[in-house]
């Protein structure tokens, strides 16, 4: 069964194809109220975007230019020194980063990473959180964004620090 389907029979009128709305934006509103609902937006931004939901981080909080998401510290995202690898951490960092950035972007845009730089300082362990704020963007008009995200272990201490630049422009009709 796809996404949109399962999605559909869940929330009714909510719809990954709806080309013309924000679907991100909706589906937080819709889902994030409801018990288990942040957990049901997690999953299904990770259906949505496969190589994303490798991580199975969890959208904790989302709004209008800002975005928390946490990664547990587990096994699967561990490398040879037992803290969080690289490409977790860039994957959390992609994630946070895109999520405040889509909510926030008007019905008829769309976006994409166009180049990523990120700091390591220090190893992740524990449980990791992203935290993003971003520009609320106003048109759809083509234009770069830089998107900044944190992430922080479960002392509050910064292990990372991400920049996404990002090409926001039409929805293609």
């Amino acid at each position: 069964m796809s996404v949109a389907t399962t999605l559909g029979k869940l929330v009714p009128g909510l719809s990954v194809e709806a080309s013309d709305r924000n679907f991100v934006r909706e589906a937080w509103d819709k889902l994030a109220r409801l018990p288990g609902g942040k957990v049901l937006f997690s999953k299904l931004i990770g259906r949505v975007a496969p190589y994303t939901g490798t991580i199975d981080a969890r959208v904790e909080e989302l709004a209008l230019g800002r975005s928390k998401v946490t990664l547990r510290d587990r096994p699967a995202v561990r490398n040879h020194l037992r803290s969080v690898h690289a490409v977790a951490l860039v994957n959390l960092a992609e994630l946070t980063g895109n999520v405040a950035l889509a909510y926030s972007m008007p019905d008829d845009a769309r976006f994409i990473v166009a180049g990523l730089s990120i700091e390591y300082l220090k190893k992740a362990r524990g449980t990791i959180t992203g935290h993003c704020t971003c520009p609320v963007v106003a048109t759809s008009e083509r234009r770069e964004y830089d998107v900044e995200v944190i992430l922080r272990d479960g002392r509050g201490e910064e292990v990372a620090r991400a920049t996404l630049r990002t090409l926001v422009g039409p929805k293609v009709r």
